[in-house]
């Protein structure tokens, strides 16, 4: 038996157990039915909302809500986290007010935002992007305060232009750090995406949930957190796999 089958064995090993023990907790009426449904009945429910179109909908426009705040959060980030590095002035004026307002949990944004905004597509890309913002800058800042300072002087002393010194110098020094900042952005704008259409959405996975809850629907509930869970999951892996693809053909 080869290593990566022995690999996916153990992986697929604790859901296992997990689901095992959600059957016998849900079939022996250790908890009602009200609140504790068997997987076979959730598994029905998910295969229902594929069927009526209604998962799709949910889902689609999350998706689109992540996607458009992440592009945003992450371009920022990047172009924030970079000035952070390379300007001592910059650093000066924004880095006390950027390392405070990183502390802060982002749900904490969410009442605000919302009197600005209103619970329309511009309040959820917002906060999507405000959750991607702060991971890619912080990794940013960090990998380009990691260049070793001789490249960037000599590229002083030879007067490089800024173009060709973010594509010779800055881009192939950080990428690997800014992958993983992209990473931990990515999840957490996953995460606190859900959070705000549980809180204040017409639509969405989040939305899904809270309409599930508010009918005592608690199929309904559990299909949503199955499938934020094995969306989170997907997008994790996608971007894990593409930083170790990048990381081969470096070291290579």
């Amino acid at each position: 038996m080869s290593a990566r089958v022995i690999a996916f064995g153990t992986a697929l090993l604790p859901p296992l157990l997990l689901v095992g023990a959600w059957q016998i907790a849900s079939s022996t009426g250790l908890f009602p039915p009200q609140i504790l449904v068997s997987p076979a009945d959730v598994a029905g429910t998910i295969a229902e909302l594929v069927r009526n179109g209604e998962l799709g909908s949910h889902l689609g426009d999350s998706l689109f809500r992540l996607f458009w705040g992440f592009g945003i959060g992450a371009l920022a980030g990047l172009a924030f986290g970079t000035a952070l590095a390379l300007s001592r002035l910059f650093e000066a004026l924004f880095q006390p007010l950027f390392q405070a307002a990183r502390q802060v949990p982002i749900l904490a944004f969410i009442p605000m935002l919302v009197l600005l905004l209103g619970i329309e597509e511009g309040f959820k890309i917002t906060v999507v992007a405000v959750a991607a913002f702060f991971p890619v800058a912080l990794a940013t800042f960090d990998g380009v305060r990691g260049i070793p300072k001789g490249w960037l002087e000599v590229a002083r002393v030879y007067r490089t232009p800024f173009p060709s010194l973010l594509v010779r110098i800055l881009i192939p020094a950080t990428v690997p750090p800014v992958l993983t900042g992209l990473r931990l952005g990515l999840t957490r704008a996953w995460l606190v995406l859900v959070a705000a259409e549980l809180l204040a959405a017409d639509n969405g996975i989040g939305q899904m949930m809270e309409m599930g809850r508010q009918l005592f629907r608690i199929d309904v509930v559990l299909a949503g957190v199955i499938v934020s869970g094995l969306i989170g999951f997907a997008l994790d892996r996608g971007v894990k796999l593409f930083e170790r693809r990048y990381t081969r053909w470096r070291v290579a």
